[in-house]
């Protein structure tokens, strides 16, 4: 539930050359459940080539850019919500009101966030979670977790979706389904969202596994250097009046 944007497909191959001699170094990697989180990588490997690839390259190269676009600005416009209640509770109420800015315009001259006019209007999207919550009043990581189709997700991570899902206005959607098939929902779409990104991710994590020697190792090594990205650069880094 958490975007990687452009930063992570960069890093990815920036870390790929350290990556592909690490496997001996995993005893150090706080990763005690190495052997079942190993067992779900590969099924996870499984789920990547046969599905998502397929998923992937239709949506590239055969869906319509406009329709492409519009499914991507719609849920990032509902992801908002979690944004601006994760910016104020790190206190980062600069970007709480731009979060809240780009909702109110999205969701009415952007027809419901079909459309971004925020961006041009000077409010771009920002990502922020609770498991950076968690981070930034000190909850550690963790031990190393993969867990099926989601992937990586240490317990703080983890906690972290699970609070962000129960405040995604996605999870109360439609109102008469039964909440386990409403949080359901809100998993799949989040696990797969932004599209674009996440597609071109699944690309990259192919070329990534076909040139390490250790595939497992590259997913953690480049999923614990995005993370401490994202947690440390959790807003936009060019804006610094919050203090982040």
């Amino acid at each position: 539930m958490r975007g990687s944007g452009a930063a992570a497909i960069a890093m990815c191959g920036l870390l790929l050359a350290g990556c592909a001699s690490t496997s001996t170094e995993s005893i150090a990697a706080n990763d005690p459940l190495e052997p079942f989180n190993r067992e779900v990588f590969s099924v996870n490997e499984k789920i990547d080539h046969y599905v998502e690839l397929p998923i992937a390259a239709f949506y590239i190269l055969w869906m319509p850019k406009p329709l492409s676009n519009g499914v991507d600005n719609f849920l990032n416009n509902l992801d908002v919500p979690v944004v601006f209640t994760n910016d104020v509770l790190q206190g980062q109420f600069t970007y709480a009101g731009k979060a809240l800015g780009r909702f109110t315009l999205n969701a009415t001259l952007g027809l419901g966030g079909l459309f971004d006019p925020a961006t041009r209007y000077g409010l771009p999207y920002h990502h922020a979670d609770f498991g950076q919550t968690l981070s930034i009043y000190g909850v550690d990581e963790g031990p190393f977790l993969v867990l099926p189709i989601v992937g990586p997700e240490p317990p703080r991570d983890l906690a972290g979706d699970l609070f962000d899902l129960a405040i995604d206005p996605i999870t109360y959607l439609p109102t008469g389904a039964p909440f386990y098939m409403r949080a359901g929902v809100t998993v799949g779409v989040h696990v797969g969202s932004p599209f674009q990104t996440n597609v071109r991710n699944v690309v990259l994590r192919e070329e990534l596994q076909k040139a390490s020697l250790d595939p497992y190792v590259t997913m953690r090594s480049v999923y614990r250097q995005i993370r401490a990205t994202e947690i440390a650069d959790g807003v936009p880094p060019d804006e610094d009046d919050t203090g982040k």
